[in-house]
């Protein structure tokens, strides 16, 4: 059975629920999962598992956001965690990235080369949660033969996407799903995710399962 390792935790979201609700999504395909906190630790060295997922909301936090949450979610990026993640690809592991993990990290650029894209604070942003219309794209196993759906989300808005990305997931004329070959291994950021509401759609669920395929390869 492959393993996953999600990173979570942070400010301004549920995530000990959406954490769950990625647990029972992969179980779905015969994947285990296991959720931490703990990034530093989880991340001090490769974990054995094909899979690591961020679904986090874990940086610096300078500025005056968030200021009653600093000193329990101000997170500088170690040395090692940055030495993990590429020492994962680079063995033809999977990463997952999800939501806010776009925000993640942001002491470490290569960070957002990894993924594809960063949120650009001052820039980027999202309008209130409420209904999107989300457009599939083509040419891809986590999306071919799937139709658009409607889903109860926020979407991510102006975000910095690297120009080399190819968009498999759109809101009106933003990109919210890609997947990547990066550094030996493969990457998947999906924009979607801010509570269960998310993970309960049947076709979200679906191009999350053919996401954690298309990254574990032949580990299913």
């Amino acid at each position: 059975m492959p393993r996953n390792l999600i990173v979570s935790g942070g400010v301004a979201h549920d995530f000990p629920a959406t954490s769950a609700a990625l647990v029972d999504v992969l179980a779905g395909i015969g994947v285990e999962s296991e959720i931490t906190e703990d990034v530093a630790g989880a991340l001090a060295a490769p974990p054995p598992t094909g899979l690591i997922t961020v679904n986090a909301f874990r940086w610096t936090m300078d500025g005056d956001d968030f200021a009653d949450e600093r000193d329990r979610w101000r997170f500088e990026t170690p040395e090692s965690v940055r030495r993990t993640v590429l020492d994962h690809l680079a063995r033809g592991g999977g990463l997952l990235a999800v939501h806010t993990a776009s925000l993640c990290f942001d002491d470490w650029p290569e960070w957002a080369e990894i993924i594809g894209g960063a949120w650009r604070w001052g820039r980027s942003y999202h309008p209130p949660i409420g209904p999107a219309k989300i457009r599939l794209g083509s040419g891809h196993p986590i999306v071919d033969g799937l139709s658009g759906f409607e889903v109860t989300d926020e979407v991510y808005t102006d975000l910095d996407v690297l120009p080399d990305v190819e968009p498999l997931a759109y809101s009106e004329d933003q990109p919210l799903l890609w997947a990547r070959s990066m550094a030996g291994g493969r990457v998947v950021y999906d924009a979607l995710g801010h509570d269960t509401r998310s993970y309960a759609h049947p076709v979200r669920r679906t191009l999350l399962r053919r996401a954690a395929r298309w990254l574990l390869g032949d580990r299913l």
